[in-house]
């Protein structure tokens, strides 16, 4: 389950932040020219013509016959949130309403359909 930028860089893709005009890369692992932001955690920074492609990815999903995404995970719980844009249906599911018009839930991963990955 994925909902962030990545880059594309020397033929591997990193989970990434922009920063300004730079993008930071992070890895699990040691490498070369990244440094260690915390214990499993390395960071490296990019101007932009070192990359090759950035984009957003995002996992997306339907529950119920509704549309979601899929925020995080826990044990076989998911976090989603509904972007079906209608109130009374997000209602009737049992979400919160996180922020104005904003609505989440756990569901379990059991009944979550249609996973998959888009990329922006």
């Amino acid at each position: 389950m994925r909902d962030g930028y990545v880059v594309t860089w020397q033929g591997r893709e990193y989970d990434a932040a922009p920063d300004g005009d730079d993008v930071r890369i992070y890895s699990a692992t040691p490498a070369d020219g990244f440094d260690e932001a915390k214990p499993g955690r390395y960071v490296r920074v990019l101007r932009p013509h070192e990359y090759d492609e950035m984009a957003y990815v995002r996992t997306l999903c339907t529950w119920r016959g509704e549309p979601f995404i899929v925020l995080a995970e826990a044990d076989s719980w998911l976090r989603l949130e509904y972007t079906g844009g209608r109130a009374p249906v997000a209602r009737q599911l049992g979400l919160e309403e996180f922020d104005y018009g904003v609505y989440q839930g756990w569901a379990p991963a059991h009944e979550v359909r249609d996973r998959y990955e888009h990329r922006i």
